[in-house]
């Protein structure tokens, strides 16, 4: 078997965000002109949140999209939030809402998620965004991005059609796994959901055709894991003195291995921008594909 190749999310990323610039170009042709306007919500100290907040400004300068970030400092009130998320979801100058997960210690994000507007929730993860995504009704909803990414690189190693494929999904979090076992299966995958408490890992990821991880643990996925013939997708991201790093191993011998960076983290940028154009035509009244 030939050596595994760095399965990277720069390709694809690129090709969407053709996509997003064609958009953005046309709104601001119009007179007057159009700017999206992309709000980040920080309620917490999490230095990965800060990661990613970091990621999505350097995006929007690059295309072009107005992007503030509301921080409501390190221990905000649950109502403090409430209220942030209220008032962003009736400003119509705000088009597009990011609540940055987890939350300080104590806030409740389910709670929260309820007071944001789903046509603006490009993160896809308010309950309204997430039953249409059960329901198999993919079409009307906003998807999240980063499960959306995960299917994305699937898709690019395994083939359009991942009807009948295995995958294994490790941590049923909200941002991540439980999404994306839902829109797996509504592609026909048959999709194995573990969690912290799976007994005999080996074995049960062995006859799996990809492994996705996405827990927030260092070095969780190890070389005893994994076989030749797997996809490993490593969605998770963990901040260390040395840098940004994944759940999986690096250079696990695979068929094929996203790295971190450089893996999921563009492809899931790119998308979120991609959301924020399908929620601004929501909003507008504009024909959404």
């Amino acid at each position: 078997m030939a050596e595994p190749q760095p399965l990277l999310g720069k390709p694809l990323a690129d090709e969407v965000t053709r996509g997003v610039r064609q958009a953005l170009a046309e709104w601001a042709n119009l007179e007057p002109s159009f700017r999206p306007h992309l709000v980040s919500v920080l309620a917490s100290s999490d230095p990965a949140s800060r990661v990613y907040v970091e990621s999505k400004a350097r995006r929007a300068r690059k295309l072009g999209v107005e992007f503030t970030v509301r921080d409501l400092g390190t221990q905000p009130t649950q109502d403090d939030l409430h209220g942030a998320l209220r008032e962003l979801s009736a400003d119509p100058s705000a088009h597009g809402i990011v609540l940055e997960l987890p939350l300080a210690p104590g806030l409740d994000a389910d709670a929260a998620l309820l007071h944001i507007e789903p046509r603006k929730d490009v993160e896809g993860l308010t309950p309204a965004n997430l039953a249409l995504i059960a329901a198999g009704r993919e079409g009307e909803a906003l998807l999240p991005p980063t499960p959306r990414s995960v299917r994305f690189l699937l898709r690019a190693v395994l083939g359009d059609d991942l009807r009948g494929v295995r995958v294994a999904v490790i941590g049923p979090g909200r941002t991540v796994g439980r999404p994306l076992a839902f829109m797996l299966n509504n592609r026909g995958v048959t999709v194995t959901l573990c969690n912290e408490y799976t007994r005999h890992l080996a074995g049960v990821l062995a006859p799996q055709d990809a492994v996705v991880v996405a827990v927030g643990r260092e070095g969780l996925l190890k070389p005893e894991h994994v076989q030749l013939h797997h996809v490993v997708i490593d969605a998770g991201i963990n901040v260390t003195p040395e840098g940004v790093v994944g759940d999986a191993v690096p250079d696990l011998h695979v068929r094929a291995q996203t790295p971190v960076p450089g893996g999921v983290g563009p492809l899931t940028s790119a998308l979120m921008y991609q959301n924020l154009v399908r929620a601004v035509k929501l909003q507008r009244g504009e024909r959404v594909e």
